[in-house]
């Protein structure tokens, strides 16, 4: 298996590392890896994927493959959702909880078999996750780290299907959401693993690639999507996007600090009878369900109604001031919707009673209204 290379800071290189350097491209560090914030602008990037298609490089995600003859049911014992339901060539999102219930991460399966699945943790917890799998393995199974074999793309946006088509034969209909299919070739590139999954809250799709070929599959894309004016997009675009979409950020929304039911994430999460085996953290979620409402907390989407944008970390307060009852967790400027948008972690007790708080946005404290985090569904 062949390494990932480090940049003179001491960043990971993703596969279109050389790519972004020719392009005069500025890099960041994004969970150890040198990733671009922006190549135009953020709203144009994000306009860019609501209305037609864009292209991310999403190559700092984890491949984690794991193998054996229950693969699955080792997996089972591990991860928060019912495993015992998934089909082969299904993908389905889960979080990885401590004993305690607290979130190690979130990430989606990948089940080719009962034998053969691949883990997807975010890029800054794969070796954390790795780790975990292995402290837990009896032996039963192979757990082997594929991210330095992994680049992956992510094609998003109302075109994207139309885009991809140009240069594969797969059958991108038949593939549903949440879906996927392996051994595909996409522009000459064998072995690709074409997945109708996103982080955008937009139709589109994830394409997985040995590694060495990343870049040639970015290029072609850019080229066959010129008439559909693809754009490329980065880290900046991405969480607009994504917090649009209500869709939650490991270290903003969860965290080893925040269980995945105050979280926003409880529909991944299967706790007493709704789920056979026990699973580290199990037995703590489920007694969490059960506390009094005073002790327990809950994520809601905001929209400010005052001036400002509302970004994590600040304070969330009563209506009369007074109380601080929470705090923003993510938040930012919608571009698609022109308002101060983001999610906030509250004490459930006040939620079940009240529809408004006062957030302090620098020296002011804003109104702020709750809403349902379903923006694009409305």
């Amino acid at each position: 298996m062949q390494d990932i290379q480090l940049d003179d800071n001491g960043l990971r290189k993703t596969p279109l590392y050389d790519y972004y350097v020719e392009q005069g491209v500025k890099l960041v560090d994004f969970g150890g890896w040198a990733l671009p914030i922006q190549f135009t602008s953020i709203k144009e990037e994000h306009d860019a994927v609501r209305n037609s298609v864009g292209l991310f490089d999403a190559s700092h995600m984890g491949e984690i493959r794991v193998t054996g003859d229950d693969a699955i049911g080792f997996l089972d014992t591990i991860l928060s959702n019912d495993l015992t339901k998934v089909s082969d060539g299904q993908a389905i999102y889960n979080a990885v909880t401590n004993e305690e219930g607290y979130t190690l991460d979130d990430l989606i399966i990948y089940k080719n078999s009962d034998q053969d699945i691949m883990v997807t943790p975010n890029s800054g917890n794969y070796e954390k996750i790795y780790k975990w799998l292995e402290k837990h393995n009896d032996g039963s199974v192979e757990i082997s780290d594929e991210t330095a074999e992994w680049g992956l793309i992510a094609i998003q946006g109302p075109d994207a299907e139309e885009v991809l088509a140009k240069v594969t034969d797969a059958d991108l209909p038949s593939i549903k959401g949440y879906h996927f299919s392996a051994n595909e070739t996409v522009a000459g590139v064998e072995d690709v693993v074409v997945s109708r999954t996103g982080y955008t809250g937009e139709d589109g799709f994830e394409l997985y690639i040995p590694w060495n070929e990343t870049r040639s599959i970015w290029e072609k894309l850019l080229e066959v999507g010129a008439d559909k004016n693809i754009t490329e997009c980065a880290l900046g675009s991405r969480d607009t996007l994504r917090l649009e979409g209500g869709m939650a950020l490991y270290g903003n929304d969860l965290s080893e600090e925040i269980n995945p039911l105050e979280g926003g994430i409880g529909f991944a999460v299967k706790t007493g009878d709704k789920k056979e085996v026990d699973y580290p953290g199990k037995a703590a979620l489920e007694a969490y369900k059960q506390a009094p409402a005073s002790e327990r907390r809950v994520s809601k989407g905001f929209e400010l109604d005052g001036k400002g944008i509302a970004r994590q970390g600040y304070e969330v307060y009563s209506t009369d001031g007074e109380t601080q009852v929470g705090v923003v967790t993510s938040g930012t400027k919608s571009p698609t919707f022109d308002k101060a948008i983001g999610y906030v972690m509250v004490n459930k007790e006040y939620a079940d009673n009240n529809d408004e708080v006062l957030i302090q946005v620098r020296k002011n404290k804003v109104p702020a209204k709750f809403v349902k985090k379903d923006w694009l569904r409305r």
